[in-house]
């Protein structure tokens, strides 16, 4: 049997993609393939919520009191989107490579409520305690799933035949798995996970808003101090650090890919004073605006 290394690699000379750097939709909707010929220093990314495979290489997440290292073998379940520190690294001079899967919440949803009926596993606890990112060993019966979704990866046909099934059981195993906890928690609508997950969803729709703590918490109808301390719990950071943080990934992804000056790009993502956004920009990103403006270029 091939290992993933080997599906991967298959996978990217049969589509081209053997120079390829970065992340690309497949032809199965909301399934990625990554890759990067090279290892990467630490660096502050926004990681979205869903399950990531990797295949080849291994990387490292930084929390401020831990890290989360998972390489070949290993998957990342991720409930909620959450910014970190990652760093990425190439083992015996290969790629870097890996697919990771959106996970839809109406599939989800259905999922959950169908487990629970058959009493597959018992669901959490009303204000249950959860953090936001778990790694875990891929088991057998998820790595078979992962071989047949990378073979079909490779047949339009069979992808637009098979890929949604294939992605189902997918999810169903990693829930069936140590971290499902991870994802079922966003199914109960009442506990402080889910909340935390709808409060996530405003900050990245209106991150260019003026959003206050007091405000985020009624509206998902807790305290203060009780919605804080699940928001740093969820997110490991703070609901105000956390709003920092996506604004200047914004604001950098404004600079690089839309060629938006750094003043621009602050009043698009909700800073008022400039000089605030670059002190902040450098602070986060160990760069000024301007520097990232010229490597972009």
């Amino acid at each position: 049997m091939l290992t993933l290394a080997n599906m991967l690699q298959l996978y990217a000379e049969h589509n081209h993609l053997l120079k390829f750097e970065g992340t690309m939709e497949t032809i199965i909707p909301k399934v990625y393939f990554h890759r990067a010929s090279k290892s990467s220093p630490r660096q502050p990314l926004i990681y979205n919520s869903g399950i990531i495979v990797v295949g080849q290489g291994h990387k490292i997440i930084h929390f401020p009191d831990h890290q989360i290292k998972y390489g070949a073998g290993d998957y990342l379940v991720l409930g909620v989107p959450v910014p970190l520190e990652c760093e990425a690294f190439s083992d015996n001079h290969l790629p870097v490579m890996g697919i990771a899967i959106d996970i839809d919440p109406v599939l989800l949803h259905k999922l959950v409520n169908l487990m629970s009926q058959h009493k597959k596993f018992s669901a959490p606890q009303v204000g249950g305690q959860f953090s936001g990112v778990h790694s875990a060993k891929l088991d057998t019966a998820m790595e078979q799933v992962i071989h047949r979704l990378l073979r079909v990866l490779n047949n339009p046909i069979e992808a637009e035949i098979f890929g949604e099934d294939i992605v189902k059981e997918l999810v169903y195993r990693v829930l069936c798995g140590p971290q499902g906890h991870t994802l079922t928690g966003l199914a109960m609508h009442d506990g402080h996970y889910a909340r935390i997950a709808r409060t996530l969803s405003t900050i990245h729709s209106d991150y260019a808003m003026q959003l206050s703590v007091e405000g985020l918490a009624e509206d998902v109808n807790m305290s203060v101090s009780s919605f804080h301390r699940a928001f740093k719990q969820v997110t490991f950071e703070s609901p105000l650090q956390y709003l920092k943080k996506i604004r200047l990934a914004k604001a950098k992804e404004l600079m690089t890919a839309s060629g938006n000056k750094a003043n621009e790009a602050a009043l698009k993502v909700g800073y008022t004073s400039p000089s605030q956004f670059s002190r902040e920009f450098k602070r986060h990103f160990n760069k000024t605006p301007s520097e990232v403006l010229y490597q972009s270029h």
